[in-house]
C-alpha cells in the first residue's frame, strides 16, 4: 500500500495547528481515507476472508497516521461488517456473506478497481427483485411532484448522457424517485444503495467502451407506464431496464 496517494493523511502537528472545526474535517477525511485505502484492499481481494491483517502500529507506520486515526477508520470496518477486532487475537477479514455489500461506501471500494463478477451480477439481480415491484407501487400511488421529478431526471439524462456525472446523477435521481413515489418507507430507505448500485454498475459498463445502446428509451418507458397509472407496465418496463443493463454488462464483461 502506498501510503500517501489522497493526499488526505496529514501529519498530527499539522492537524494540531488547525481551528478545531478544520481539525474536525480534517479528522474525519484522514478517518475515511485510511477506511478506504484498507476497504479497497478487503474488496478486491488482496485481503482474503480470514487474514489477519497487521497489528495496529505496523499499520499506523504504513500508513503515515496516528494510531487513533487508524483505529477509528478500524471502526468504519467493523460496523460495515468488513473485519473484527478481538483482544489478543487482532483485526480479522470477515467471509463475505458479513459484509454489508449495500453499504454506499462498501459499493464504491467494490469498484473502485476490477469488481468481483458476483457482486455485480448480485447487484443486478437484487434490482430485479425490488425495483421492478417498486415501479409497480409507484404507478398506484405516485403524486403530481413524483412524476415531475421524474420527467425532470429523465430530461436531464438525455440532454447529459450517461457518460457524464450530471448524467449519472439525473439516473440516480430518476430510481430514487421511483422509490419514494411507492410510499413504502421500507422500500425508500433503499434508495441510497440502489442509486450507489445504478451508479457504479453505470460507471463501470463505460470503462472500456461506450454504452452500447441509448438507455433513455427504456427509462422512458418506465416513467410512461407509472403516468398512465398501468401498475403491470410499470413492472414490466422496469424489469426489461434492469435486465437490459445486465446483458450490456455482461456483453463488456466477455469483451
Amino acid at each position: 500500500m502506498n501510503p500517501n496517494v489522497d493526499g488526505a493523511m496529514a501529519g498530527d502537528d499539522t492537524v494540531e495547528r488547525q481551528a478545531p472545526a478544520e481539525r474536525r474535517d480534517t479528522g474525519r477525511r484522514l478517518r475515511g481515507a485510511v477506511a478506504r485505502r484498507i476497504g479497497v484492499a478487503i474488496l478486491s481481494g488482496e485481503f482474503a476472508p480470514g487474514e489477519l491483517l497487521s497489528t495496529e502500529q505496523q499499520f499506523a507506520d504504513e500508513l503515515a497516521v496516528s494510531r487513533t486515526a487508524y483505529r477509528e477508520a478500524l471502526q468504519q470496518l467493523v460496523a460495515k461488517g468488513l473485519v473484527e477486532s478481538r483482544p489478543k487475537i487482532g483485526t480479522r477479514v470477515l467471509p463475505r456473506e458479513r459484509w454489508n455489500l449495500l453499504d454506499t461506501d462498501v459499493l464504491a471500494w467494490a469498484f473502485a478497481g476490477e469488481p468481483d463478477p458476483d457482486i455485480v451480477r448480485g447487484l443486478f439481480e437484487m434490482r430485479s427483485v425490488v425495483e421492478p415491484a417498486a415501479a409497480a407501487y409507484a404507478a398506484e400511488r405516485r403524486t403530481r411532484e413524483h412524476v415531475k421529478a421524474m420527467r425532470n431526471a429523465l430530461a436531464r439524462m438525455a440532454r447529459h448522457s450517461l457518460a457524464t456525472e450530471q448524467g449519472r446523477a439525473a439516473d440516480r435521481d430518476f430510481h430514487g424517485t421511483v422509490l419514494h413515489a411507492t410510499g413504502n418507507p421500507v422500500m425508500i430507505a433503499l434508495s441510497s444503495s440502489i442509486g450507489a448500485a445504478v451508479n457504479w454498475t453505470t460507471e463501470f459498463k463505460q470503462r472500456s467502451r461506450a454504452l452500447p445502446r441509448d438507455p433513455v428509451p427504456a427509462h422512458r418507458r418506465v416513467l410512461d407506464a407509472i403516468v398512465a397509472g398501468d401498475p403491470d407496465q410499470a413492472r414490466a418496463a422496469m424489469h426489461a431496464l434492469v435486465d437490459q443493463g445486465l446483458e450490456d454488462t455482461q456483453g463488456i464483461a466477455e469483451d
